[in-house]
């Protein structure tokens, strides 16, 4: 696989200047339970009344969390697409929604729906401003524990590692499957489904993918605890990039914002991630990533923050 870092930009230079005209922009893993990640949620607003925002995953845990950052975003932004992270799909003990697994993933559709803001449940829209006409596909993938460390065989000898190294997503505890036996198995329909919705659709149209994770291992391999990796995504996406028409890819959950190319497809890591994240690393591409058009002037790729890794729990 061609891998092309797009440069990187030191901690506090200024992103391309907004496009004249409506912009398709992204954002991820907000994580607005934290106070500091809250106020940074209620400072994004669009340039012009035409744009567009991805919300690439981890707005929050708490559905009342979810429901205020979604709501404020949809109230600025022309459309807002959303695409689950693990965070939301968690049940939390003192959450009163104590829905699980696709119960719960549904339950955030619905509030979505209310909301105004698109879903993988949804057809998916087509951005017709600079840089279109692109479909813009929110997908719901999880993971498959496939990205093991070379030193683990099986999913369980992955685990057992992990939990050896401490590094253990909190996942394990309370991303619950139901009904589905496992998450892989839950992954892998969500897979087969989306693979469908894609080879049906029309390939003279580019799309820009929106997933929580990356479709590709690569961007993981910066990873200070490859055990981590299981977490977060799956082999059975590795070609989708060259297979589909797709401008873009969208994605977060790794906590390092940057922009990478792999087979010459843009790989737009566009994360916020958690305070002691920013506050180290500051936000070198600017709070929104503007995926189309595509930024010809400023710098493209990301501050890999020391090649760091998600906080514990991610």
């Amino acid at each position: 696989m061609a891998h092309t870092p797009s440069g990187s930009a030191p901690s506090g230079s200024t992103p391309s200047a907004p496009a004249p005209g409506p912009r398709l922009l992204a954002v991820s893993d907000l994580h607005v339970g934290a106070a500091d990640n809250r106020a940074v949620t209620e400072s994004l607003h669009p340039t012009h009344e035409g744009d567009w925002l991805l919300v690439a995953g981890d707005v929050a845990e708490r559905t009342e969390d979810i429901a205020w950052a979604l709501r404020l975003l949809a109230g600025r932004f022309a459309k807002v697409v959303w695409a689950p992270g693990n965070h939301e799909l968690w049940t939390m003990r003192d959450e009163p929604v104590q829905a699980r697994g696709v119960e719960r993933y549904r339950h955030l559709v619905e509030l979505c729906r209310g909301l105004g803001v698109l879903t993988p449940e949804d057809p998916w829209p087509v951005w017709r401003g600079p840089g279109g006409p692109a479909a813009v596909a929110p997908l719901f993938l999880l993971y498959d524990y496939s990205w093991r460390t070379s030193e683990a065989l099986t999913k369980e000898e992955s685990l057992a590692r992990a939990h050896e190294a401490g590094v253990v997503c909190t996942d394990e505890f309370l991303l619950h499957p139901d009904p589905y036996p496992t998450r892989d198995a839950w992954c892998r329909d969500r897979v087969a489904t989306t693979l469908r919705r894609l080879q049906a659709h029309d390939p003279s149209v580019p799309l820009v993918l929106v997933n929580h994770y990356p479709l590709v291992r690569e961007p993981t391999r910066v990873l200070w605890h490859p055990e981590f990796a299981q977490w977060c995504g799956t082999d059975l996406t590795a070609d989708w990039h060259r297979r589909f028409p797709v401008a873009a890819m969208v994605y977060g959950h790794l906590h390092i914002p940057r922009a990478t190319r792999y087979d010459g497809v843009r790989f737009e890591e566009v994360s916020i991630g958690y305070p002691r994240e920013w506050r180290r690393r500051g936000h070198p591409l600017g709070l929104l990533r503007q995926i189309l058009p595509h930024p010809v002037a400023g710098p493209e790729g990301a501050a890999r923050a020391g090649g760091g890794a998600p906080e514990a729990g991610a």
